[in-house]
């Protein structure tokens, strides 16, 4: 902005007391940003609207007619408004200088609330999450079919190891029960023989 720090502050009282008489005014864009802070500080002792806040007001704004309009309308207006009290439009280069120019003016329009939510994307949210649950319940049971269909072949691999088995012991005992028997007929047959044998010599 330049001057010194007291030129500094007489020019934004003198910018905020037009700012409050004229709702706008142009200015340089450094101005303007320079203004906003102060501006808006000065707004929200406007809206606590008490005796020591207007006195704070009086010390930066000598006017008391502005002071007045600004306590009685200006302040009041923006009661709903959290902040962004004013607004910044630039507007281009000045003719000469080529300074950067802007607009600075106080809002006027009315705070709006946000419109709720329809109620079909909340309904829709409960669906989106039964998904997931259904998709691991249908992995659960398939999971279980698995393991019993492992279990079913484990237990007929056992039940096909144990009948090859008691094949093999009845073969063997078969193939014992024959040697056996040709054994008890060698046995019969030796002993037919040594009768004979001893039969002849008496005859």
């Amino acid at each position: 902005m330049g001057g010194s720090p007291a030129h500094q502050r007489h020019m934004l009282s003198n910018l905020a007391a037009a700012l409050f008489e004229h709702g706008k005014i142009t200015t340089t864009e450094a101005r303007a940003r320079r203004l906003r802070p102060y501006a808006e500080k000065l707004i929200t002792f406007a809206k606590r609207g008490d005796m020591h806040a207007r006195r704070q007001v009086l010390t930066v704004v000598p006017d008391k007619g502005i002071v007045h309009n600004l306590f009685t309308e200006i302040g009041p207006s923006f009661a709903d408004r959290p902040g962004g009290y004013t607004r910044i439009t630039k507007l281009g280069p000045r003719k000469g200088d080529a300074a950067p120019m802007a607009v600075i003016e106080l809002v006027s329009e009315e705070v709006t609330t946000a419109r709720p939510r329809r109620r079909t994307r909340r309904a829709a949210a409960p669906a989106t999450a039964t998904a997931p649950a259904a998709a691991e319940t249908a992995a659960e049971t398939a999971e279980a079919g698995e393991a019993a269909a492992e279990e079913a072949a484990e237990a007929q691999e056992v039940a096909d190891v144990a009948g090859s088995e008691a094949e093999t012991f009845g073969a063997e005992a078969d193939a014992d029960e024959g040697e056996a028997d040709d054994e008890a007929d060698v046995t019969a047959a030796s002993a037919e023989e040594d009768e004979s044998d001893e039969a002849e010599p008496e005859a």
